[in-house]
């Protein structure tokens, strides 16, 4: 397993960044300059996003699926004023973990 450097920490999760991911890379990979680890990284990143937006559904052996749910049109509430509000139908991001993702989240 690769060892984060300089991860963030908020309220005791770590958080990893984009640049946490491409120094990982770099890491791993030693002879590869940040800005090829920072195109690997735009690469995957822009080609899930087209995907998805396309309404394909992204499957990552190992690690989880992503894909486009729709919304269904509801009536909400602001919490500041208690007023009853209308939420319109839209589109919004479903990830599902894999089998082996939450087993090892478990152990």
């Amino acid at each position: 397993m690769v060892s984060y450097i300089d991860i963030g920490v908020l309220k005791g999760y770590i958080i990893m960044k984009r640049s946490d991911v491409i120094r990982t890379i770099q890491v791993q990979f030693k002879n590869m300059r940040a800005s090829d680890a920072m195109a690997m990284v735009d690469t995957v990143v822009d080609t899930m996003k087209d995907a998805v937006a396309n309404g394909d559904r992204i499957e990552i052996r190992g690690f989880g699926t992503f894909q486009q749910r729709a919304r269904a049109t509801k009536n909400g509430y602001n919490p500041s004023t208690g007023e009853t509000m209308f939420l319109p139908s839209g589109k919004t991001i479903l990830f599902k973990p894999s089998r082996e993702l939450t087993k090892q989240m478990n152990d």
